[in-house]
Parts: structure tokens; sequence; C-alpha cells
């Protein structure tokens, strides 16, 4: 009974949160939605019973496109309780063989994240569309397509949203003063939107607390104003709720009411956010709060303009804020402003994290991804894609004198958008949920129909600002192939000029070079063999670290992987070369950890696969290329190695003497290490630690004690990252077009894209380049 009773407080405690992020977007509709359904020639149409289908119209798209398929059917979709586009493809890609991910390992289905219980337990034939996709690879780059191309269209919404939003909330201005200038209302609102961008960098952590409130009071205020037009105008209106006003609506205005389709479509945008948001919340507090408060206020409010528009049609361009009483005008002018704002900083940061999920796929450019730890877990920044956004926003703001060529391009994507979910989804629906084909595609030809009625009429507003989401959105899949195709090539390359491990042996303990003091991190795509960075390292300077690591970051199609099982261990060679490999996997909305924990990690992993390897792991010479181990599911884990902060001094701040092995380094070398890292603005500011063995640890092999303490003299004297510094080019007998797409394409994209280093977080003190060449 208490569990009980604490459950229901956490489902209304993110009920009332969901509103702040989720339904901003949604809430801001009534804004627009009439002034674009009657914008064209519909116009003309001024009878009640054409209002009572509009009204119709609209109250029946939101229960069938927001109610019924968001709600009730897609919030179960979850990976993990995560939701959107890329939450449907990693569902597909896990529970069948459509993943183009190059390095997927069989241990990557042991994360306890992998399988959900829910489904993992069926285990029916599989379907014949199932066999075709697996076999056929370009079913699969078919599928990725379609999941990049509604990634785009994301990232178009995330501009078009604030420029509409916002503006059409500004626009009250011009009917209350007659006499207000355009250009002035123009200016209030691109100086909002700078401002909205500007601040993005600080996160929302500070003010996020305002947001559910303020859509809160918002809805309740927007279905108070409804009710009150209802009462005022036209108390009838709760007749165009009979689908048979549809009917009508078509039979009286034909063609022209079927053009208008892309006006009513806008009283569903925001609804994907739901979905897309789900992991912030639970799918039975966004039902609470979508049936007790969002769907009643909203439905209200269509209700009452259409009920004001009906008794007053020459204000049909401004028929939400000519609705309102006179004495609420200013408060519900400010109101509105703040939600728009809402609205627009909750699609933004959904931009963000998609872009983020492509580049973890390896389909979008390497850009900085922020995350500070104060802030929501999942809010990351992404400064390059911040500033784009700004430029288009302030683009289509001034560009687009008419919002409702706004409303055909924020319209034409949002339902693009839908359309995709919905052909994933009913692929879930067949191959995740182990449903009958026959049912996938009911749900296809259901939603599928609505949807492509409503495109189609969209399609024709393409001319007058429904060509602005078509062009970026090619430009934005022409960014991300390129970089995929070029990505994948180069990574064959690696894959096909990797060294034979028995190559390596034969050289010895020593590996046939002088071995100095430090660990090296060499960072490699490949998850097995030696990458061709290290011998061309060797080759030209042969003098490697005591201590090599061959670091391989991989991304696992799941939403994120637990902190204990990240880190996968292996040793390469016998336990004389001290040469390891660490395999970091990473779910597709993990955040990059900061330099200075992850090579403590890192340090800590390996010094635990050392102790679990003695107590039966392994053999006391090891293999070839030796079994991984995931080395955090140990309960000792943490209890090998003891870590002190270091202070400014570089004194231990533990209280405890710590028994440090001093560093094999001369002293001239330390005192150019010193000065180097304090004329280093960056270098003074990282989180300075000290390892040292434990005292009371007793060790039945005494070769484990030495090869810990080389690990920790090793660190003591220094961390080194090697990375590969590429020069691309083609085979002289190309195509022309694989020349322009890798010359050109690809050669422009990583010039003008975040350097590896900068996304790994390494510290220019620590970074050694070794130039390779590639011919893709």
């Amino acid at each position: 009974m208490v569990d009980r009773r604490y459950q229901c407080k956490d489902v209304l405690l993110l009920a009332y949160q969901s509103f702040g992020v989720l339904f901003g977007d949604l809430t801001i509709s009534p804004l627009y939605v009439f002034k674009s359904t009657f914008s064209g020639k519909l116009s003309n149409y001024q009878s009640e019973d054409v209002i009572f289908g509009a009204l119709s119209l609209i109250f029946w798209t939101l229960t069938f496109l927001s109610l019924f398929k968001h709600v009730v059917i897609l919030l179960n979709a979850d990976d993990n309780g995560e939701g959107g586009i890329f939450a449907l493809y990693s569902l597909l890609c896990r529970h069948a063989k459509f993943s183009l991910l190059p390095n997927h390992q069989t241990s990557d289905e042991e994360l306890s994240t992998y399988h959900d219980p829910r489904y993992s337990y069926r285990n029916p034939q599989s379907s014949s569309v199932k066999k075709f996709a697996e076999r056929h690879k370009k079913a699969k780059t078919a599928l990725l397509l379609l999941v990049l191309l509604g990634t785009c269209l994301v990232i178009c919404i995330g501009f078009l949203t604030p420029a509409l939003s916002i503006r059409s909330s500004i626009e009250g201005l011009q009917h209350r003063s007659n006499n207000l200038h355009y250009g002035v209302v123009l200016v209030i609102a691109c100086l909002l939107l700078v401002g909205l961008f500007v601040l993005q960098h600080r996160g929302t952590y500070g003010v996020a607390f305002m947001f559910a409130p303020i859509v809160i009071l918002w809805s309740l205020s927007i279905a108070a104003i409804g009710v009150y037009n209802i009462l005022k105008w036209n108390p009838r209106v709760y007749k165009a709720l009979s689908p048979f006003y549809i009917y009508t609506f078509f039979r009286n205005t034909g063609y022209d009411g079927w053009l208008s389709l892309g006006g009513v479509l806008l009283c569903i945008t925001g609804t994907e956010a739901m979905f897309a948001d789900l992991g912030h919340y639970t799918a039975a507090s966004i039902r609470l709060s979508f049936f007790c408060i969002i769907y009643p206020c909203l439905v209200l409010q269509y209700m009452g303009q259409a009920a004001f528009i009906s008794k007053n049609f020459d204000a049909v361009s401004t028929s939400f804020y000519a609705s309102i009483p006179d004495a609420l005008f200013w408060p519900v002018l400010v109101m509105a402003t703040l939600a728009a704002i809402v609205a627009s900083q909750s699609t933004i940061s959904a931009t963000f994290s998609f872009v983020k999920q492509c580049y973890a796929i390896g389909c979008f450019p390497r850009v900085k991804v922020v995350h500070k730890s104060r802030w929501f877990r999942g809010q990351i920044y992404i400064p390059e894609i911040n500033w784009v956004l700004l430029i288009l926003c302030l683009a289509v703001t001034t560009g687009f004198r008419d919002t409702n060529h706004l409303g055909n391009a924020y319209g034409l994507a949002s339902m693009s958008v839908t359309f995709v979910t919905t052909w994933l989804s009913a692929l879930v629906i067949n191959f995740v949920w182990c449903q009958s084909l026959v049912l996938a595609l009911l749900f296809v030809l259901f939603f599928g129909s609505i949807e492509i009625v409503f495109l189609a009429s969209s399609f024709v507003r393409i001319p007058i600002g429904g060509w602005v989401p078509l062009v970026l959105s090619g430009i934005f899949m022409l960014i991300m192939y390129v970089w995929h195709y070029g990505s994948r090539k180069k990574y064959l390359y690696d894959l096909h000029n990797k060294v034979s491990m028995k190559q390596i042996l034969t050289l010895g303990p020593s590996l046939g070079i002088v071995r100095v003091p430090g660990i090296g991190l060499i960072f490699t795509a490949l998850v097995s063999g030696v990458p061709a960075t290290f011998t061309r390292f060797l080759t030209n300077l042969p003098t490697f670290y005591q201590v090599v690591a061959f670091v391989c970051e991989k991304t696992v199609l799941v939403p994120y992987v637990p902190q204990k099982e990240r880190y996968l261990i292996g040793r390469i060679g016998p336990k004389s070369f001290r040469m390891y490999r660490c395999i970091v996997r990473n779910g597709y909305k993990d955040v990059q950890k900061n330099e200075d924990d992850f090579e403590n990690d890192l340090i800590m992993t390996i010094a635990e696969f050392i102790q679990l390897e003695a107590e039966g792991c392994g053999t006391l010479e090891g293999s070839v290329d030796g079994r991984m181990a995931v080395v955090r599911t140990s309960e000792k884990f943490g209890k090998r190695l003891e870590i002190s902060e270091l202070e400014q001094n570089g004194e231990a701040s533990s209280s405890m003497p710590p028994t440090i092995l001093n560093s094999s380094k001369s002293q001239v070398l330390q005192y150019l290490q010193s000065t180097y890292e304090m004329e280093s603005p960056g270098y003074t500011l990282r989180r300075r630690v000290r390892f040292k063995l434990q005292h009371d640890m007793t060790y039945k092999d005494m070769n484990v004690k030495d090869e810990l303490s080389e690990l920790v003299e090793a660190k003591q004297s220094g961390v080194a990252y090697v990375l590969g510094h590429s020069h691309i080019k083609t085979k002289l007998n190309s195509p022309c077009l694989k020349r322009f797409l890798i010359h050109v394409a690809y050669s422009f994209l990583r010039k003008n894209c975040r350097a590896p280093a900068v996304v790994l977080n390494i510290p220019q003190t620590c970074l050694i380049e070794v130039g390779m060449s590639y011919y893709l």
C-alpha cells in the first residue's frame, strides 16, 4: 500500500514536470491554426457549416494522430524508457540484423540494456519481410536513410518552431495597436530569438522550474478563454465534434477544402515531442498530463475560436487575440510569449539530442557535445548546431513576411516526421512486438492514409514556404551521407591494413624498440588486431611507452550503457608485453565524460583486469589476443588501488601518507614537463590524482603485484594519447563520383568540423598525432 502511494506520487510529480518540456509546442498551436487554415481560397467560404467542418477536422486530427497514435500506442514502443525515431531504429536493429555499425561484437548483446524483458522471451518464426531485409544490404541502407530523413526534418523543426511560435505570439501587438509598424514586431521577435539561442550554453538548470507552471497556466488560460467564447458567441459549436461536419465541409468546399488541410495539420505540431522526450518521464505520467489537462484544454480553445469566428469571420486572421476579453489581453500576450519561448527551448534541446545520436552512429561530422554536471541527464549543448539554428531561424523570420508561409514550412516538416514514425512503428509492431504482419499493415493503412492526405495537401504549398524544409533537409541528408560514406570507407581501410598479432609477437617483449616510462593510449576504431597507426609510429620513432593500451570507443545501439558495463578489457600478447585492449562502449544518448575521469577509470579497470585474470580468468602467459572481461561487475572494483587528490603544489591532499612510486623520468624531463603544463591555460584546471597500491592487499601471485606496481609507476610518469592524423585520397582508377565525394565533399567536412582531440577532450600537452595516408 505504501509502495503504491509513493508510486502515485512519482507519477504525479513527473506529470507536473512534463508540462514544461513536452507540451509547449502543442499548446502554442492555437495561435496560428485557424489563421493558416483560412489563409487561402477557403476564406471565400464564410458559412457556419464550413467553420464547424474545419473545427471537426481539427478535433479528429488531434484525436486520431495525437491521442490514439502517439499517447495510446507509440508510448509503448520505448527503448529502455527512451522514445523517438532513434529508439525505434535501435529496437529494430537489436531484434533484427538491420544494423550497419561496423564493429559489432557478440559481447555487446550481453549488456543488461540490450534485451528488453518484454520482448526477449518471444521467439516466433521470422517473417519473410524480416528475412528479406536481413539478407539485403540495400534494405538496411534504405531503413537508415529513412531514419536520417526523419532526423533532418527534426533539425528543420528546430529552427522553424522558434521562428513561428515566437513571431505568432508577438503579432498580438499588431492587433492591439493598428499603427504599430510590421518592422517593430519583426525586431522584437528577432531580439527574443537571439537571446534564446545566445543563452543556450547556460542550460536550463536555473529556470527549468518555471517551465511547467508557465505551460499549465497557459493551457488553463486558453481553455477558459475558449469556454468564454463558446458561451458568448455560439453555444451550438459542440455539434461540430460530429464527423458529419467533415463530410459537409468537403461537400461545400471541394478542392479548396482539401488545400486547407495544410493549415489543419498544424494542430498536431509538437506531438512528436511527447514520444521523442519519453526518456525524461514515463508513459503513465505523459498520459495523465495529456488526458487530464492538455487534450481538454486544446479542444475547448479550438471550440471557442470556432464559435468566435462563426460570428466574426472578418477577424479570422487574428482570431486568437481578437477573441480575448480586453481586460485579459496583456496578461495573455505575456503568457503566450513565455509559452512560445518554452516551446522553442524544448525543440532546440531535442534537436541537439537528435544530432548527437546521428553523430554517435557515424552519420554526422564531429561536433563538440557539452554536458555540465549540474544539468539534467540527457541535456546537452552543441555550439555549432546552436549557431546554425540561430542563423536559419533569423533567415526564415525575416525572409517570410507572412507567418502563413512559416506555417506551411513547419506543417510539411512536422507531418513528414510523423509519416516516417508511422512506417518505423509498423516495423516495430511486426519485428519487435512480434505481432502479425496484417496488424502492422492495418496500422500503416489507418494512420498512414490520414497522414498521406495531409502530406499531399502540404506539398501543394511548396512554392509558398513548403520548399524550406525540403531544401534544407536535402542538404543535411547530403552532409550525413557523405560523412557516413567517407567514415565507413576509412574504417574498412583500417580493417584491411591492420597488423597481424603474429607479426607483433615475433618482436619479443620489447617489441624491438626502446620502452620508455609512461602509458600510451592508442585510439582506434578497431576492436581486434593492431592498427596501422601503431606500426607507423614505431617505424618512424622506434620507441614507445612501457604500458600500451589500444582504446576503441564505439557506439552500441542502446540508449545508455551502465557505467559498470562500459569498459571491456583484454590483454594483447603475453603478460610481459604490458599491452592491453580497452573497448569503451557508449549508448547513442551517452555523453562523453571528462577526460580526467576517463583516464582514471581506464587505469582502475586495467588494474582490476590484472587481478581478475590472476584469480582464474587467464593463464600466466595470456594469449595472442585474449578474451575480454567486463571488470566493473566485480564487487572488489576500486579496492585494488587507492586514489588521492593532488593539490596545485603536487602534494597529495589525502591525510594518509602516500607510498607512491617515484617517476622514472629524469629531473630535467620533469622540470620541462612542469614548465610546459604551467604555460598551458587549461592544463592547470585538470583534476590531478595519484594512484598507490593498497597496503592490506594479499597477492597469491607476486607477478600481479609487480604488474600493478609497473602500471602505477607508468601512470605517474604520464599518459600520452596517440591519434591518427589521416590524409584521405582515392585510388587512381576510382570513378569520378567517388573522387568528388572523397576529395571535395568529405575533405571539406573533415577540415571544417571539430578535430578528434577536441571531441575526445584530450589536452594538447598529452597529444601525439601520427600521419597516415588512406587510399580509399
